[in-house]
C-alpha cells in the first residue's frame, strides 16, 4: 500500500486530498496544526499527526515515525499554507516574513525532512502553488509572491531531485471551495486599520480576499483531478485545476501590461487618487 503524507489537512483542499488518496488505496498520513483538527482526522480514520510545518523538531519526529513504520514515503503533498491579504506596506516585513515561513520555507523544510524516505521509494513531491503566483493582484502581494516562489522552487527541485528518481509536480489551483476566503478576510481585517492610507478601499480589499470563492470548483473535484495527475507516467510538471486556473495565466501572459494594470486597478478601486 503506497504511503502519502499530506500537510494542512484540517479542511478544504487538504482534507479532500486525504479522503481521495485513502479511497484510492493509499495509507494517508494527514497532518494539521491544531490539536482539535488532528482529533477530527483521527476520528475519521486517518493516521493523523499534529504538525507545525515551521517546527524542525516536529518534522524530525514525524520523519522518524514514518521511517519506523514504513521505511519509505511514496508521495509528499506540501499543501499547508494561508493567504496574507491587504496592502503590502500595511502588512510590512513581518507579514511578508510570516507568509514566506509557512508557504515557502516550509516546502523545503518538510521535503528535506523526508527526503531519505522519498529517495528510497523513488517517490513524488506535490507542491500546491496557486494561479495567484502567475496572475498577481493588488491587496494580495505577499501571497502572490509566496506562490510565485513555490513555482520557482518546484522547478528547481524537479531538476535537482531527478537523479534520485524523485518526481516533482507543481499544482496551480484556481478558485476552489474552501475556508481560504473566510480566513483571508479575517487576516485582512487585522492588517487594514482606520489609520491605513488604503482604509477607503477596505471593501475592495475584502473583495480580493473573497476572490478565491468566485464560482469555485469543489475541493472534492480538485482532489480527484490531482489524484489522477499523480497516476500519470511521467507525472506532469505543472497541473492547473479549478475555475480560472487556465484563463487567468493566459490573460497574464498575453494582455499588454498597461491594459492588465488598468483592468486590475479598476477591479480593485485603484483608479481614483487617494
Amino acid at each position: 500500500m503506497p504511503t502519502v503524507l499530506i500537510t494542512g489537512c484540517s479542511s478544504g483542499i487538504g482534507r479532500s486530498l486525504a479522503e481521495a488518496f485513502r479511497a484510492a488505496g493509499h495509507d494517508v498520513w494527514a497532518t494539521a496544526r491544531k490539536a482539535e483538527d488532528v482529533e477530527h482526522l483521527a476520528g475519521a480514520g486517518f493516521t493523523a499527526r499534529q504538525l507545525d510545518v515551521n517546527d524542525p523538531e516536529g518534522l524530525k519526529h514525524l520523519a522518524e515515525e514514518l521511517e519506523a513504520r514504513h521505511g519509505r514515503l511514496d508521495i509528499l503533498v506540501n499543501n499547508a499554507g494561508y493567504g496574507a491579504m491587504g496592502p503590502l506596506l500595511d502588512g510590512g516585513v513581518d507579514a511578508m516574513r510570516q507568509q514566506f515561513e509557512t508557504n515557502v520555507f516550509a516546502v523545503i523544510g518538510v521535503t528535506g525532512a523526508v527526503f531519505p524516505l522519498l529517495r528510497r521509494a523513488r517517490g513524488l513531491v506535490v507542491n500546491i502553488g496557486s494561479v495567484s503566483g502567475v496572475m498577481v493582484t493588488p491587496f494580495a502581494g505577499a501571497y502572490c509572491a509566496s506562490k510565485a516562489a513555490v513555482h520557482a522552487l518546484s522547478d528547481a527541485l524537479r531538476l535537482e531531485l531527478a537523479p534520485f528518481g524523485i518526481q516533482v509536480m507543481e499544482v496551480q489551483p484556481g478558485a476552489i471551495a474552501s475556508q481560504f476566503a473566510s480566513n483571508a478576510q479575517r487576516q485582512a481585517d487585522q492588517v487594514v486599520a482606520a489609520q491605513s492610507p488604503w482604509w477607503p478601499l477596505r471593501e475592495h480589499i475584502q473583495a480580493r480576499a473573497r476572490a478565491s470563492q468566485d464560482r469555485p470548483t469543489s475541493a472534492a473535484q480538485f482532489a480527484q483531478g490531482l489524484l489522477a495527475a499523480t497516476r500519470k507516467s511521467p507525472v506532469p510538471a505543472v497541473v492547473r485545476l479549478g475555475n480560472g486556473s487556465t484563463a487567468l495565466p493566459l490573460l497574464a501572459r498575453w494582455l499588454p501590461r498597461r491594459l492588465l494594470d488598468w483592468v486590475l486597478r479598476k477591479r480593485f478601486g485603484l483608479l481614483r487618487p487617494l
